[in-house]
């Protein structure tokens, strides 16, 4: 094969790095999840990832000196999984966000058509360089944070938003949204 190289490390080498890929990847969840409070998925996650850890690092610290290239796979390993983790939790979108809407011209009508979508909103008047705005508050989940932007652009494409992380939320209010079953409760749903 290569100099030095034989299949046994090349396969040691890629497990190494599929493992350093899942466990940093955990690492990264879990510490979003101790910003956002999650104690007992952090706790999990803090678990598992650090027993897989033990389990790699014990494994390349007897075998790095003969083999040197399972640290180049441990090193690859631990970046990519930096990568994934972020690229995880952005689709997984754990949490709540605070969306701060500035319009100049339809703020009224923005403000019920996020209404009539679910949402809450709480709008205040204000005053920008070029006169009126109206300021509309939404506090909804991240992963519904694009379609909450969308009803904003299709009536104002140019109204200025901001989007902050909400550490914790008293409530959700849904005042449009009926509160039937989903899922595999509407199977079960008692007539």
């Amino acid at each position: 094969m290569f100099q030095g190289f034989d299949y046994s490390t090349l396969l040691l080498g890629l497990v190494i790095f599929l493992a350093r890929v899942t466990d940093v990847s955990m690492g990264t969840m879990r510490t979003i999840s101790i910003v956002q409070g999650r104690t007992k998925i952090a706790f999990l996650l803090g678990f598992i990832e650090v027993s897989m850890w033990l389990v790699i690092i014990s494994t390349v610290i007897h075998r790095i000196a003969d083999e040197p290239i399972l640290g180049v796979f441990y090193a690859l390993g631990f970046s990519t999984g930096n990568v994934v983790g972020i690229i995880l939790e952005k689709r997984l979108a754990f949490g709540h966000i605070i969306l701060r809407i500035i319009s100049t011209q339809s703020g009224k009508e923005i403000a019920e058509k996020i209404r009539h979508t679910g949402h809450a909103v709480t709008t205040f008047q204000g005053e920008g360089l070029s006169g009126a705005v109206t300021m509309l508050y939404v506090v909804c989940l991240r992963k519904e944070q694009n379609d909450v932007v969308q009803v904003v652009k299709s009536i104002e494409p140019d109204a200025f938003y901001t989007v902050d992380m909400a550490g914790s939320v008293s409530k959700i209010y849904r005042p449009c949204m009926p509160h039937e079953p989903t899922g595999w409760r509407a199977i079960f749903k008692k007539k």
